[in-house]
C-alpha cells in the first residue's frame, strides 16, 4: 500500500476524537536493530492511556494492516522512551523526534505488557534509532492527528 493510502487508513478518528494535549517523552535507551520476522500482533485497541514515568518501546514498521491481531514482522527499533506527561496515544497520532515528523502511530503490541507496550509507528521503511540520530534524552512527541503539522505523515528523514 502506498504511503498516501496508508496515511488515509491510519488517520485520526474524526467521528469520536476531540482535541487533546500532546504526549511528550524522552528517550532512555537507543535501539539499533531491525527484524524481518518479529511476529508482533496489533492490539484491537486504537488508543492507550499512558502515565508520566512509564517507559514504552518505540518500533517503526512499513506494515499497513490495521486489523486487530494483524502480524507485524518488518520492524526497526528506535528505543525506549519515558513518558513525561500523562495522556492518550491514538492510532493516527503523528510522531515527532526532536520536532521532526517521522511517522504516525499504527497501533500497539502488548507482548511485553504489563512491563511496557510496543508503540508501532508507521514509516516508509523500518528505521532504527541511529538512523534518526536518536540519543538518550532525545525528545519524542505524540501529536494528535487532528492537530498535527502538515508534513507527510509517513516520511522518515535521516538526521
Amino acid at each position: 500500500m502506498n504511503p498516501t493510502m496508508t496515511a488515509l487508513k491510519v488517520s485520526a478518528n474524526l467521528t469520536e476524537d476531540g482535541p487533546k494535549r500532546s504526549v511528550e517523552a524522552s528517550v532512555v535507551k537507543v535501539l539499533k536493530h531491525r527484524r524481518e520476522d518479529r511476529g508482533m500482533r496489533l492490539e484491537p485497541f486504537t488508543s492507550r492511556c499512558v502515565r508520566a514515568g512509564e517507559v514504552h518501546e518505540l518500533v517503526t514498521t512499513d506494515h499497513a494492516d490495521t486489523d486487530a491481531g494483524a502480524r507485524v514482522d518488518r520492524v526497526g527499533f528506535l528505543g525506549f522512551a519515558e513518558i513525561a506527561n500523562a495522556g492518550v496515544i491514538d492510532r493516527g497520532d503523528q510522531v515527532l523526534v526532536d520536532g521532526t515528523p517521522v511517522g504516525i502511530v499504527l497501533g500497539f503490541d502488548a507482548c511485553h505488557f504489563p512491563n511496557h507496550y510496543n508503540v508501532l509507528i508507521l514509516t516508509d521503511r523500518p528505521t532504527t534509532g541511529p538512523e534518526l540520530a536518536v540519543k538518550p534524552e532525545t525528545k519524542i512527541a505524540f501529536v494528535s492527528g487532528l492537530e498535527a503539522p502538515a508534513t507527510p505523515a509517513t516520511s522518515v528523514r535521516a538526521r
